[in-house]
């Protein structure tokens, strides 16, 4: 059953913050009613989020009585909901609304809401609430299913984006693929995954096994990567997903211009190729895996600078690249397909 969905942003309804609701609008447009932001309430979704030309923002869910669910659509610092949301929130329940939350707050452990949600008969329902208790056993793992993972320089670059591009573009060629979700907008789009980054930090790793186990029936498994093993904060995160989910191959991604940590800007990204042999280095702890594409975000820049960057960062590591949503997907997937075939033929297995 669908659902006709109302994505939450007010006041932070821009690209970044707002990337729930940009892919949602992106990957579930038959799901999405409208977005909600007071202050923007008439213009079309496009115009606040560079997507969605034919999704209104509303400010008043009088707008579309027949909607069924709020997704709060923001990632925020530290996963706090913000103060003026919970106004809208506790409405929506009011009025008879599902809520879907992936922040580290849970509105499901706000009683008065919760009491509020029992007698209306809706849910509350919070993606990243876990009960992950599962460690490491490197046990009952498929040697055919194909596991490529994206890994990053840096956090908020698109890894989520990368993946879903690469398994959907290997299912339209025919292959049975899966993207595998770790973060709350993947696991919206998906409906399923396990969200990493909530799990606690013993457990981690095997979550990430755990969700190797879910999808290997299928021939190829395009999982997705968060941060970065290099960044200050969430370091822990991305290395043991590299180390759980244990990836044959592995699809580095990068933003354009982007020369310092996010939130840190006294703190400098390194070079790419060093980033590149670092993830090597680490993901060969657990199991050999080598970067076998670049994929680049160009988002800020124009289609010729996009063009000249993919030349130049192919040339400096001998790595097929492109843009997912400039360039399409596709030598990426040529690149999954053709490591797939030559460990297949080179029978390299789990030991």
């Amino acid at each position: 059953m669908k659902r006709k969905m109302i994505l939450l942003t007010e006041g932070y309804s821009d690209p970044h913050p707002a990337k729930t609701a940009r892919n949602l609008i992106i990957y579930k447009r038959e799901e999405v009613a409208a977005v909600f932001d007071r202050k923007n309430a008439g213009i079309m979704a496009s115009e606040l989020l560079g997507a969605g030309e034919d999704v209104p923002v509303i400010g008043s869910f009088e707008d579309f009585p027949d909607a069924d669910t709020l997704v709060i659509g923001v990632a925020t610092a530290g996963g706090k909901i913000p103060e003026n949301m919970m106004e809208i929130i506790f409405e929506a329940v009011r009025r008879g609304l599902n809520v879907v939350s992936g922040l580290h707050d849970f509105v499901s452990d706000n009683n008065e809401l919760r009491e509020i949600a029992r007698k209306n008969g809706v849910t509350l329902t919070d993606i990243r609430k876990n009960s992950e208790k599962e460690v490491t056993t490197r046990k009952n793992i498929n040697p055919d299913c194909f596991r490529v993972l994206t890994v990053g320089n840096d956090c908020g670059i698109g890894k989520m984006v990368v993946a879903l591009e690469i398994a959907n573009d290997l299912k339209r060629s025919g292959y049975d693929a899966k993207f595998a979700a770790t973060g709350q907008t993947g696991i919206l789009i998906e409906n399923g995954g396990i969200p990493i980054d909530a799990v606690v930090g013993d457990f981690l790793n095997g979550s990430a096994e755990r969700l190797v186990r879910l999808n290997q029936e299928h021939d190829i498994m395009i999982i997705e990567g968060q941060a970065s093993i290099t960044h200050p904060r969430y370091s822990s995160v991305s290395l043991g997903l590299l180390h759980g989910s244990m990836p044959q191959a592995l699809i580095m991604c990068y933003e354009m211009g982007r020369d310092y940590v996010r939130g840190f800007e006294n703190i400098k990204i390194p070079p790419l190729t060093e980033i590149i042999r670092f993830n090597e280095i680490a993901a060969s702890f657990m199991y050999p895996a080598k970067v076998i594409g670049v994929a680049i975000n160009s988002r800020k820049y124009s289609g010729k600078d996009a063009d000249a960057e993919k030349e130049r960062i192919s040339n400096e590591t001998g790595l097929p690249a492109c843009d997912v949503i400039r360039h399409g997907p596709q030598v990426l997937s040529e690149a999954v397909i053709y490591h797939r075939e030559k460990y297949r033929e080179e029978e390299i297995l789990l030991v």
